[in-house]
């Protein structure tokens, strides 16, 4: 659990309700831990979001499979849970 204070998503209300409904993990259902640590700054969570989903787009070089690994990778080597 981050230190830094999140709104929960059941605390969530309007732009952020609608962010945390758009953010939502499409296996677990849930707004990830990274997505809630922006929850008291609705625009950073949003811009955040976009950024991840601009990277993680597939293109004809990589899959989003292929990318989904490499972030996994990186995440292991710099021992970053995320």
């Amino acid at each position: 659990m981050a230190w830094i204070r999140t709104v929960d998503e059941g605390e969530a209300d309007g732009e952020l309700a609608e962010l945390y409904e758009r953010t939502k993990d499409p296996h677990s259902g849930a707004v990830d831990n990274i997505m809630q640590v922006h929850g008291l700054h609705p625009r950073g969570l949003a811009a955040h979001f976009e950024l991840y989903r601009a990277v993680m787009r597939p293109t004809k070089g990589l899959s989003g499979a292929d990318r989904e690994m490499i972030a996994l990778v990186v995440s292991r080597i710099n021992a970053c849970r995320y």
